[in-house]
């Protein structure tokens, strides 16, 4: 499987709690941090629950 790389670019701040679980599950706690994950099917279905707060990259 191929690399995913998964930058927070907005804030938590006022998201429902299931948002900010996913992007604690994710890794990522703070803007601008970066976490690398494997593409599987479950990661790809939760960047797509936060895509408004992330960007991605291969």
């Amino acid at each position: 499987m191929s690399k995913i790389k998964v930058t927070q670019v907005k804030s938590s701040i006022d998201r429902s709690s299931r948002q900010k679980a996913t992007l604690k599950a994710l890794g990522l706690n703070k803007i601008s941090q970066t976490r690398e994950h494997e593409e599987t099917p479950q990661i790809l279905g939760m960047i797509k629950k936060v895509e408004h707060l992330v960007k991605t990259s291969k």
